[in-house]
């Protein structure tokens, strides 16, 4: 006995090259959220900084980039004030950079300055790094606030020089590049943080299912109702006696503390509206100091109606 072969589809295989240069690349839609969230962050930063400097500036998101180390190192300024700082997750790290430009008038209006640049280029000394430690922390703690939906801490360190950022990062890491540019009086520079791949991805994980608790959350509320609303509404209510009728020469003489008979007897019931629609049938009575109308029945049809 022998058995037959299946058959074999005749639809053509597709095909498509593969580039692994671009393994791990951000999608638009990521990119739109690291967008979104870090413009908050630089806006946050800019109210920070003015009150902290007394001075006018503006920090905006500029760009939002995927580099490897190698392409990072080899783009960063010899003079550049690098800070690390560490993260109490994943045991990863990041990376504050400002330039020279920014420096120094930072480090002027700290120490009571106008903010001017300064015309010489030098490398910094340990009291400047001491000075610029509160900027620094100024900044973490924004960044923390950012990212309240990790519930994170991050830990700055000692000012580094760009020989020894390999060390900072594995040499195989795609890195994020967050370029913020800031202007300070006459000055522009910019401030970077450079972030590990893997730890964005983890950033997005936990916004996302933040954002998911906040939706569901938000669906588990009922809405009001239409009735529950309209109890919370004003009605123009009035009850009076229909279809009387008074001498034009009864009026016409009528005086403050005269009684004008309506010729209605008192036991024939009024009408009771509500918006000038007729509801109910209504006698009127007093409640102890108050005028009132005792609802006798319901109308038959609402006077709008028959209108």
């Amino acid at each position: 006995m022998t058995r037959s072969r299946p058959p074999v589809s005749s639809s053509p295989r597709t095909i498509h090259s593969c580039n692994f240069r671009s393994a791990g690349r951000l999608s638009n839609e990521n990119v739109r959220t690291l967008t979104a969230l870090h413009e908050k962050f630089a806006l946050n930063v800019t109210n920070s900084l003015a009150l902290f400097l007394g001075a006018t500036l503006r920090v905006k998101l500029a760009a939002l980039d995927q580099v490897s180390v190698a392409e990072y190192c080899g783009r960063t300024a010899a003079t550049s004030y690098l800070v690390p700082c560490s993260l109490n997750v994943m045991e990863n790290n990041l990376l504050l950079e400002m330039d020279i430009d920014l420096i120094f008038p930072v480090i002027d209006l700290l120490l009571g300055g106008a903010g001017t640049a300064s015309e010489q280029v030098r490398e910094l000394t340990e009291i400047d790094e001491e000075i610029l430690q509160s900027v620094t922390a100024l900044i973490v703690k924004e960044l923390e606030s950012t990212w309240r939906a990790l519930n994170l801490s991050l830990t700055p360190s000692r000012c580094i020089k760009p020989a020894v950022i390999s060390q900072v990062f594995s040499a195989n890491e795609k890195l994020v590049l967050f370029i913020f540019e800031m202007s300070l009086a006459e000055t522009n520079g910019c401030i970077s943080m450079v972030l590990p791949t893997s730890f964005v991805g983890f950033l997005l994980r936990h916004l996302k299912a933040a954002q998911l608790k906040k939706t569901s959350s938000l669906r588990l509320l009922r809405g009001p109702t239409l009735r529950e609303r309209i109890l919370d509404c004003d009605f123009k209510v009035a009850a009076d006696i229909t279809q009387m009728r008074v001498l034009v020469k009864h009026l016409i003489d009528l005086k403050p503390g005269m009684i004008l008979e309506m010729n209605a007897p008192v036991g024939k019931p009024g009408r009771l509206t509500v918006e000038d629609v007729e509801i109910f049938e209504a006698l009127p009575v007093r409640n102890g100091t108050k005028k009132a109308a005792q609802i006798s029945s319901r109308s038959q049809e609402p006077a709008g109606k028959r209108d």
